[in-house]
């Protein structure tokens, strides 16, 4: 009974129901671990000023590259049947050192900024390993009806991890809430195991070939610079994601200044406090309204949809630069990204074959993502510190930055919807 309400009003057909339903609690349990230490980790940013925080960010895209760097590696030595579950166990363990680090050294700097960093990484990493085992198990036509749905389960993810911070932060300490992320982690470890056997898919023929992927670690570097580089999709998708860091700066920098003069606890329920609201906005948007939204306009009209709220919500900003504008602001932005924008981004990638889905992907959504922070990073501070320019100002030189944004969302969706 339950089986067929959810189809019916999801558009999930019987044989896909069981699938579907495991990469619904796969992405669950990744983000509600992500976000168990996100609140976390950005109330340790309220202690630094602008310029330390880009420095950290500036570290951040070095190690991502790395890591990158060597994901690439592995992917392409590892028999793939391995791999996805092999990246969760790893996060796993590294959180659990992370834990034993901060209780031994509270008071490092240096322990404190190699956690955000950390942390940083794996927030892209593990979402970007995802999405491209979603685009590897499921076709073309099947993520257009389900990706919305799919991913819905961040969002649940999104609510439970906050909820879980704000309820334990002052009885356990933050520190202790990195260990039950560690430990949640496990779960999408196993997940992977199950869907990785699933035969009720029709996704592409790749999906039975569990062998290495062969080729070099620089591989997804070169697939994103390929030639013609104005007609590369990867290069297309990242410089859409370039832009959405623009957005995701201004609005982190913004209320990060304003919670300076309160105490870590306190910032992190805060911050928890936020992750919700977005997230309870955003998973009914995900659950009924994504599927149908692209099913009836398309990616050209769904990808560009976000980011011109985004404008209209930046020049709101403009002319009023108060604490509750920027609060909202966060919350349609982030509550826009999850619901809409991201799951047609990953619509995307089902064109591309495995090893440009998983190589190319990951150096965008981690490599090019963190690029992008750290040169929006800068120019924040640039604009704030150097011009002496106020929330309001910004929020004007980021409205202009959000037109753009609309038109490559405009640009990427048509081409996609006309394949």
């Amino acid at each position: 009974m339950i089986n067929q309400i959810i189809s019916k009003s999801t558009k999930i057909k019987p044989d896909e129901f069981r699938a579907v339903m495991l990469s619904f609690a796969f992405i669950f349990s990744i983000l509600a671990a992500y976000y168990i230490i996100r609140a976390v980790r950005d109330g340790l940013a309220s202690d630094w000023t602008d310029a330390e925080l880009s420095t950290v960010w500036t570290v951040t895209f070095f190690i991502s590259f790395l890591v990158v760097s060597f994901y690439s590696y592995i992917c392409s030595k590892i028999n793939f049947k391995y791999l996805v579950p092999g990246i969760y166990g790893f996060f796993s363990l590294t959180f659990f050192c992370a834990y034993a680090l901060l209780k031994m050294n509270p008071e490092s700097e240096l322990v404190r900024q190699a956690f955000y960093i950390w942390v940083s990484v794996f927030s892209l990493l593990n979402i970007s390993v995802f999405w491209s085992f979603m685009a590897d198990i499921y076709n073309k036509e099947q993520a257009k009806r389900l990706f919305g749905f799919i991913a819905a389960g961040s969002s649940l993810g999104a609510i439970f991890g906050p909820t879980i911070t704000l309820i334990f932060a002052e009885r356990l300490g933050s520190e202790t809430l990195i260990l039950v992320s560690s430990t949640m982690l496990f779960i999408p470890l196993t997940i992977a195991v199950m869907l990785g056997k699933a035969t009720e898919l029709d996704g592409s023929s790749q999906r039975n070939n569990e062998n290495a992927m062969g080729g070099n670690f620089w591989d997804g570097f070169l697939e994103f610079l390929k030639p013609p580089i104005l007609k590369n999709l990867l290069f297309g998708i990242g410089m859409f994601i370039v832009i959405y860091t623009g957005m995701s700066t201004f609005v982190y920098f913004a209320i990060k200044n304003i919670l300076t003069d309160i105490d870590q606890d306190t910032r992190t329920q805060i911050w928890a406090g936020i992750d919700l609201a977005v997230n309870i906005l955003a998973v009914f948007t995900a659950m009924f309204g994504t599927a149908r939204l692209t099913k009836k306009f398309g990616l050209k009209v769904t990808l560009p949809l976000v980011p011109m709220i985004i404008v209209f919500g930046m020049l709101i900003l403009a002319i009023s630069p108060i604490l509750w504008v920027v609060v909202g602001l966060q919350v349609v932005r982030r509550a826009g990204e999850y619901a809409i924008t991201k799951p047609a981004r990953e619509m995307l990638f089902t064109t591309l074959d495995r090893d440009v889905r998983f190589k190319g992907k990951s150096v965008i959504d981690v490599v090019v993502y963190r690029a992008g922070d750290i040169m929006w990073a800068w120019l924040f501070t640039g604009l704030t510190q150097v011009l002496g320019l106020t929330l309001g100002g910004v929020a004007a030189v980021g409205s202009a930055v959000a037109i753009v944004w609309s038109y490559l969302g405009f640009r990427l969706g048509k081409n996609f919807d006309t394949e």
